[in-house]
């Protein structure tokens, strides 16, 4: 199970964003004090995600847990992912909120396992790798549900890798320039590699030039990246390569197929949500 921290105070922040006060439906008809029972099946085949926190989001509005299934599970049509039981209005209040987590996760994480799968089954020694270009607030859901579907992250933050883009080379200068200045840093990056993003194999050798340990592709095309990488690999097998810009579903195995070592996408986290069933009955 993907082991991603999520802290009382986001989980009680998705509740009070749909039912901050009072929930007016059932305060009218008068059921919120009913004993009732709550599950959550999913209609189709994908990879359970964030379970445990829609467990925590029916825990806090007072809901008892009686079963969950653990991200990163294959589930199959009809598989129901959580129950728990309780007072009628806390498993009322926490119904859509779990409900539209779920969906999102799963969706995601189903997306990222069928991406998975087929990249592995044509290049089994390339990764895929999510990025952090995904909506704000989304980073520790969105994380958790690649990480349930076998992907790994590309980068989560800023203060976490060195990813030279074109926008930092427009401001250093030149290649040159670039050179010098990550050459001073070098005993500062002793444990860490350097990356720089590049659009052509004439700044792909400039780059390595410049310390890079690793290349980032930017929307090249597999066409043009199998030529670029036999080239790179002969005068520099250690170099890593990857591919970036544009890699979905529909050419993930293309990409995985033109020398690169991993894939870097955010198309998974866009992916469709999942069909979750809810029902609710008396206990």
């Amino acid at each position: 199970m993907p082991s991603v921290f999520f802290d009382h105070a986001t989980i009680d922040a998705w509740i009070a964003e749909d039912a901050p006060l009072l929930d007016l439906t059932t305060h009218l008809l008068a059921v919120g004090g009913q004993s009732a029972r709550i599950s959550f099946t999913v209609r189709g085949d994908t990879v359970a995600a964030c379970t445990e926190e829609a467990a925590r989001l029916v825990q806090h509005c007072g809901g008892q847990v009686q079963s969950c299934v653990v991200s990163g599970t294959r589930v199959a049509p009809g598989t129901v992912l959580l129950v728990a039981t309780g007072a009628a209005a806390g498993l009322l209040r926490a119904w859509k909120v779990a409900q539209n987590l779920l969906e999102y996760a799963c969706g995601v994480a189903g997306a990222t396992a069928r991406m998975v799968q087929a990249v592995q089954a044509v290049a089994p020694g390339v990764a895929v790798l999510t990025t952090r270009k995904h909506a704000p607030g989304l980073r520790r859901i969105a994380l958790k549900a690649t990480l349930s579907g076998g992907a790994f992250p590309h980068r989560l933050g800023l203060g976490e890798t060195v990813l030279v883009f074109p926008q930092h080379r427009a401001l250093v200068g030149d290649w040159t320039t670039l050179t010098a200045k990550l050459a001073a840093a070098a005993p500062a990056l002793a444990e860490k590699q350097c990356v720089i993003e590049v659009a052509s194999l004439e700044d792909a050798f400039a780059a390595v030039s410049a310390g890079a340990d690793v290349l980032q592709f930017d929307k090249v095309t597999p066409t043009q990246l199998r030529a670029w990488c036999q080239q790179l690999r002969q005068r520099h097998p250690q170099l890593g390569l990857l591919a970036a810009g544009g890699v979905n579903s529909q050419n993930a195995t293309d990409y995985a197929t033109s020398g690169v070592d991993a894939l870097v996408t955010s198309s998974l986290h866009h992916a469709p949500p999942a069909d979750i069933g809810v029902q609710v009955a008396p206990a």
